[in-house]
């Protein structure tokens, strides 16, 4: 059985520091906030540089290369609405450690993703939806099967992809968290992968609630069959949490020092 994947959400072009690092072309910042993340036990580095509408097809090249120039061992995520931009991106990426995930595919105007993904043997996340967030499980197993189908008609086997049922925030949309744990186990009980964005569920918490409100999250979906997520590795007690849960699922041997592993 395979160990819970990790990729690591702090590159992101949302923070003032790797958006100035991305705008300048400066990698140490980028390099800084990768470091930590391996450090602290990332799987993969999410590598979002948000539209790039007018340069993508330059930067994310750019992002990969000094990624992976310093950082061999770690896959990369490419994250952006841009295909053209994460097109560029995979035609220069080094697969030794393993395939680039793409960030993101849906059912409406991202379906192409899919055929990417195809094209150049890569995984991707799904979003099981099409406008927004999905009114209920109804329309997230729909979009699910829509984004299946595609992947079925371009050659690309669904363990490449990372169905995200869209994880909601709590304050505010409470009463839809069990609605999202129970697509996970839908999802799963199809035998295809699941992820999805843990910081979503805590958005707009205080900042001390947020770590315990993630690794929550994470251990109940985990045990409705949760195969990935998008974390902040850098919380301890949500890495924590899924060493633990990957030792109780029996994807670990169990020793005293399993938290240092």
């Amino acid at each position: 059985m395979a160990r819970f994947l990790t990729i690591g959400e702090r590159i992101h072009v949302i923070s003032p520091t790797i958006r100035k690092a991305l705008q300048e072309r400066n990698p140490e910042p980028i390099l800084a906030r990768a470091r930590e993340q391996i450090e602290a036990g990332a799987n993969y580095l999410d590598v979002n540089i948000g539209p790039a509408d007018r340069d993508g097809e330059e930067l994310m090249p750019w992002a990969v290369k000094i990624l992976q120039e310093e950082f061999p061992n770690t896959p990369l995520c490419l994250d952006t609405a841009n295909m053209k931009a994460i097109e560029a991106g995979i035609k220069v990426y080094d697969r030794t450690a393993g395939k680039p995930i793409i960030n993101s595919a849906d059912a409406g105007p991202r379906l192409d993703m899919i055929n990417l993904a195809a094209e150049y043997d890569a995984m991707v996340i799904g979003l099981c939806a099409k406008e927004g967030i999905p009114r209920d499980n109804d329309e997230r197993m729909m979009y699910c099967t829509q984004i299946l189908e595609r992947a079925m008609e371009t050659g690309l086997d669904p363990e490449n992809i990372l169905f995200d049922p869209l994880f909601v925030v709590l304050k505010g949309m409470q009463d839809k968290q069990q609605e999202v744990l129970e697509a996970v186990r839908q999802i799963s009980e199809m035998g295809l992968l699941t992820t999805g964005g843990l910081s979503n569920v805590s958005n707009g918490c205080p900042k001390e609630l947020r770590g315990l409100i993630e690794a929550t999250f994470c251990a109940m979906a985990i045990q409705c069959g949760l195969t990935s997520a998008i974390i902040n590795p850098l919380d301890k007690l949500v890495i924590n949490v899924i060493k633990t849960a990957d030792l109780i699922k029996g994807r670990t041997l169990y020793a005293d020092s399993y938290l240092d592993l």
